[in-house]
């Protein structure tokens, strides 16, 4: 009997919302782009900051994954743009869940447990 490899992951969508301030990094209210396993899908939008993207980077991966309700992971979805003076932040949400098998994933195998 083949070992069950399989796992899930949130698919994300992380789109621009106002605060309220101007913006200043050229953000547009409403652009978005969505995460889809490792690929980051700019199908909302055909521009976004280098400097956004690495503040949002290290976050990706960890919403993507089964959080304990208590965990602040699970709850704070808001991110500021890391540049002080704009009044963009980024919102991600949850969209739904896809499963992947992890022989599909790399080539490491699962060690017995």
């Amino acid at each position: 009997m083949k070992k069950d490899d399989t796992f899930e992951l949130y698919d994300l969508k992380v789109e621009v919302v106002s605060t309220g301030k101007p913006f200043v990094c050229g953000h547009r209210e409403g652009d978005f782009f969505l995460v889809q396993g490792e690929d980051l899908v700019f199908s909302g939008t055909d521009r976004f900051s280098m400097y956004s993207l690495s503040a949002l980077l290290p976050l990706l991966p960890a919403k993507q994954r089964v959080t304990d309700r208590n965990d602040w992971m699970y709850t704070d979805s808001m991110i500021a743009c890391p540049d002080p003076n704009c009044g963009a932040m980024f919102k991600i949400s949850r969209t739904g869940k896809r499963t992947f098998f992890h022989g599909e994933c790399t080539v490491v195998p699962l060690e017995e447990e």
